[in-house]
């Protein structure tokens, strides 16, 4: 596989394929450079992309696509960090948000190729879509962002408190797991559920993932498989901001938790585990969740290639299903009524394939309507 720069990649919006829901709409392709993790679109129908530093070569982690083109944003040069604790650039983001206020919010693990991190790389930044300047750079200390914290995903209510709060998962593969709760105002940020077993991985006797066809694991030349053990991983916000859900990456099983549990700090960690339950079986394992404002949630589905929701009344279904959406990965669904989700062969990586990168070009940006109409963000 050629790992060059990102290339103009393709519009190909004309072409699509009959869904069990809905029609899959091709909105970009990335015929070359790294893969894709996360997709974010702005009100006014901006698309963001973000690339982690996994081992392509990656000359920007923050992307728009703008007429085709992969464009640093916001700009090249936040995008050149110093070194991996560099607090005024971009090290290698995981995750884009763009919030109910029109801003993008960048998450930075600060951790290329998984690597401990130090103070001043695991970050979270606000960009100004109006400007596209930051206007908010929130460094984490190092007893929130531990040397072995992988920032994940986020998701924003900004109904709470003065600037609204950022909830973050820690999906870390070689340390603890939890929430990060990320008070906006202050920058003040605190770690919940830390280490509460719905959290982890599944356990191997208990699940065995399964993507295109096979069991899904590490997998080194001349050495046994080994367990994939990434935690939480997906979360998502119930419409009326009750409850904050989450799932393992390696898990069939999501969970729900007590926001205001976790936001009131005099609530003690005990008292906020007793506040999670077990939401059930999610129909396979996912990397993605992503919510609406009717109360459903959705969850990408990367055993099955498919994006599912869950109904208010608990009902499961399939929404999309493509043989091409191998590993979906993020999703963001716009307030066009469409949900956008990327797709990036992460299960092809050397990493689980005993050494040999079996990604194949191109990976995809897809999109689909989830009800025909407008949607409106929280």
């Amino acid at each position: 596989m050629t790992n060059g720069f990102f290339g103009a990649g393709q519009d190909a919006a004309k072409e699509s394929a009959d869904t069990p829901r809905g029609r899959l709409e091709v909105v970009h392709t990335f015929d070359d450079g790294p893969m894709p993790t996360g997709v974010s679109v702005s009100h006014t129908g901006r698309i963001f992309i973000n690339f982690p530093k996994w081992g392509d070569d990656v000359p920007a982690t923050v992307v728009e696509l703008v007429n085709g083109e992969a464009v640093p944003y916001p700009n090249r040069a936040i995008n050149q960090p110093a070194n991996d604790a560099d607090p005024d650039a971009l090290v290698s983001v995981q995750s884009i948000v763009v919030d109910p206020a029109d801003r993008l919010w960048i998450l930075d693990t600060g951790s290329p190729l998984f690597q401990p991190t130090t103070h001043g790389g695991p970050k979270l930044v606000g960009v100004d879509l109006a400007t596209d300047e930051v206007f908010q750079t929130i460094l984490f200390d190092p007893d929130v962002a531990f040397p072995t914290t992988y920032l994940n995903d986020v998701r924003f209510d900004l109904r709470q408190g003065e600037g609204g709060v950022a909830y973050i998962t820690d999906s870390s593969d070689r340390g603890p797991n939890g929430i990060i709760v990320v008070d906006l105002a202050t920058g003040e940020s605190w770690r919940r559920l830390h280490d509460d077993p719905s959290t982890k991985a599944a356990d191997p006797f208990e699940m065995v993932p399964m993507a295109e066809g096979r069991v899904f694991a590490e997998r080194s030349p001349d050495q046994p498989p080994k367990q994939v053990t990434m935690g939480s991983d997906g979360i998502a916000i119930s419409s009326d901001g009750e409850r904050l859900w989450y799932c393992p990456l390696v898990s069939r099983r999501w969970y729900s938790v007590s926001t205001s549990a976790l936001r009131d700090r005099s609530v003690t960690d005990d008292e906020v585990a007793a506040t999670v339950v077990d939401e059930g079986d999610k129909g396979g394992a996912a990397d993605g969740l992503e919510s609406d404002d009717r109360g459903r949630l959705y969850a990408t589905n990367w055993e099955h290639n498919a994006v599912t929701r869950r109904l208010p009344d608990g009902t499961i279904e399939t929404l999309v299903h493509d043989e091409r959406m191998l590993w979906p990965d993020t999703m963001s669904v716009a307030t066009d009524g469409r949900l956008y989700v990327t797709a990036n062969q992460l299960h092809r990586q050397a990493k689980y394939q005993e050494g040999e990168d079996l990604r194949v070009y191109p990976y995809y940006l897809f999109r689909f309507e989830i009800d025909g109409g407008p949607v409106l963000l929280r």
